[in-house]
């Protein structure tokens, strides 16, 4: 059986589609990195992946893609009760600390000077700027502090993108991806080291009541009752605030589908709720973002009544899943009146993965990017701009793929649509 890491990287987010349809919708059996796989799809399919009993994530993500988008030590990489204590940091302690209203108040603040000051600039790139405003947001959100400095929101908006821009290359992207992690991690860890002995010197203990975030990660407790060590809460913080910033992709998304299909921009301005909802399901379902997400067979996985052999590593199809006109009529169709109707089920729409976010390895910051979304795409579709010529097209080999321009702004008027 021939590896497909080449093909792979070749053909990027066309790959495991292309697959699918040359196998005639079967499990797609094939190596990568030298390890055998098979690759799955369908919402059957997602409710088999997140059940432990039949695939694990211990050791079961590469060594770059730790070393670049999650951080060694994170809570993908945990099973059983170790990855259900720690995963609860991230359902309840760290939503208690600051509600998803705070979140969008303090987007809009940062969101409406950073666009008046837009208009004072002949271009803007709109991936960069949305990303230092949704860093800007996210770190006070979360009680994480910026480095210190004039730039110091530009570094770190910088070194969040380079960690999520990174992960599935390599050549500078990855290596620009590495060194921003080793530096934050680093950053970060000597906060925690201060935030606990300030906490110790004001209680006398660890156990603190926690208001942010940050606080919540660093006195977090582990399955064993021990503190996270200083690296390991600084890869669990970078865990709050990255995927955060990464949803500078889906705005600038945004921006792209608010240009192909203008008559999407008076709804959305309009600032209607459920059709606000829907254009950010929208986006996250016709737009790539994540491939596909990987684990490894257990010892006694049965696929379909096959025998999946121990150690097998077990891909996920989402981009195609996304794709699928079975669960999407004309999915290649942008139409967020598809979300109107109904809410999409919880194993059909899973661009950041599927099952239950509180007992699973599902993403437990989708509302968090939907907080976002419906936050600045309203903003976006009233912002007055022209869009000038320049390379929007989405690399489909690239991973992650967004308009080769960033989405260049141009003429940026001060708002006359009100809020």
């Amino acid at each position: 059986m021939m590896d497909s890491t080449l093909p792979l990287l070749v053909k990027g987010y066309g790959w495991l589609p292309d697959r699918r349809r040359r196998a005639g919708g079967r499990p797609v059996h094939t190596r990568l990195a030298g390890r055998r796989a098979i690759a799955l799809h369908g919402t059957q399919a997602v409710r088999w992946f997140y059940d432990e009993e039949n695939v694990v994530r211990q050791d079961a993500l590469p060594g770059p893609l730790l070393d670049t988008l999650f951080g060694r030590g994170a809570v993908h990489t945990l099973d059983g009760e170790s990855h259900r204590v720690r995963k609860s940091m991230f359902m309840t302690e760290l939503k208690d600390t600051g509600g998803l209203r705070d979140l969008a108040d303090r987007l809009g603040r940062e969101w409406d000077p950073a666009a008046a000051e837009w208009a004072e600039r002949e271009r803007v790139v709109l991936f960069d700027e949305a990303s230092e405003v949704i860093t800007r947001a996210v770190c006070g959100w979360a009680g994480v502090a910026l480095p210190e400095g004039p730039g110091g929101a530009r570094q770190m908006a910088d070194d969040l993108i380079a960690m999520v821009d990174g992960f599935a290359t390599a050549g500078p992207r990855h290596l620009r991806a590495r060194r921003a992690r080793a530096r934050q991690e680093a950053r970060i860890a000597e906060l925690v080291n201060a935030e606990r002995e300030q906490a110790k010197a004001a209680t006398g203990s660890h156990d603190v009541k926690t208001v942010t975030a940050f606080a919540a990660v660093a006195h977090h407790r582990d399955a064993d009752g021990t503190l996270l060590d200083p690296h390991t809460a600084a890869v669990e913080v970078l865990n709050v605030v990255r995927p955060t910033v990464a949803v500078t992709w889906y705005v600038t998304f945004a921006a792209h589908a608010l240009h192909r299909w203008p008559e999407q921009r008076g709804q959305l301005a309009a600032g209607n709720a459920a059709q606000v909802l829907a254009f950010a399901q929208e986006v996250r379902r016709f737009y790539p973002f994540a491939p596909f997400v990987a684990g490894l067979a257990t010892d006694h996985a049965r696929w379909e009544g096959q025998e999946v052999p121990a150690g097998t590593m077990v891909l996920l199809d989402l981009y195609g899943q996304n794709h699928d006109p079975a669960l999407f009529p004309d999915p290649y169709t942008f139409d967020p009146g598809r979300f109107l109707d109904r809410e999409p089920g919880r194993d059909e729409l899973v661009p950041q993965g599927g099952g239950d976010p509180a007992t699973g390895h599902r993403c437990p910051g989708e509302d968090v990017t939907l907080t976002v979304l419906a936050t600045l795409a309203p903003r976006l579709a009233r912002l007055e701009y022209d869009v000038p010529e320049q390379d929007l097209t989405i690399a489909l080999h690239r991973m992650p793929t967004r308009p080769r321009s960033g989405f260049v702004l141009a003429n940026v008027r001060k708002n006359t649509q009100g809020r």
